[in-house]
C-alpha cells in the first residue's frame, strides 16, 4: 500500500437547474461562467480554472438548501459587476444581499439563482 498514488487532482459538484435548464445555463453566462461543454441535460460550467456541472434538474427541497462557495479577489468589484447585470430585473427569482462581513471571517454577497440556489461569493477578511 506504501506506493499508491492517492493525489486527488478536482472535485466538483453538481448543482441543480431548476425547471428552466436553457435559463439557468444564460445566467451562469451572464455572471462570467463559461459553458465547456453541454447536452440537453447537463452542462459543464467553469469560470477560470474551476468548475461545476449543472444539472437539468427540478428538486424545490435540494434547490432550496443548496449553496456554492465562490472564493474570490475583491468581493466589492463583484458586487459592482452583478449590480450593473441587473439580474432580478432579467431573471425571476433572483435576490442579492450586498457584501456584509460574517462571524465566519468572511466578507460575502449573497446570490440566489433563478433554482433557489444559494451562492456565497466571499473573501476571508
Amino acid at each position: 500500500m506504501a506506493n499508491l498514488n492517492l493525489k486527488v487532482k478536482e472535485m466538483m459538484t453538481f448543482v441543480p437547474s431548476g425547471s428552466d435548464f436553457p435559463l439557468a445555463l444564460e445566467f451562469y453566462r451572464d455572471l462570467g461562467f463559461e459553458v465547456d461543454w453541454e447536452s440537453d441535460e447537463l452542462a459543464l460550467v467553469r469560470i477560470e480554472t474551476f468548475r461545476f456541472f449543472l444539472q437539468k434538474l427540478e428538486n424545490k427541497e435540494m434547490q432550496g438548501n443548496f449553496m456554492m462557495n465562490l472564493e474570490v479577489e475583491n468581493v466589492e468589484d463583484w458586487w459592482t459587476k452583478i449590480e450593473s447585470l441587473r439580474l432580478q430585473d432579467k431573471y425571476k427569482g433572483i435576490r442579492l444581499k450586498a457584501p456584509q462581513v460574517y462571524p465566519w471571517g468572511k466578507k460575502e454577497i449573497h446570490l440566489i439563482d433563478p433554482a433557489g440556489v444559494l451562492w456565497h461569493i466571499a473573501i476571508r477578511v
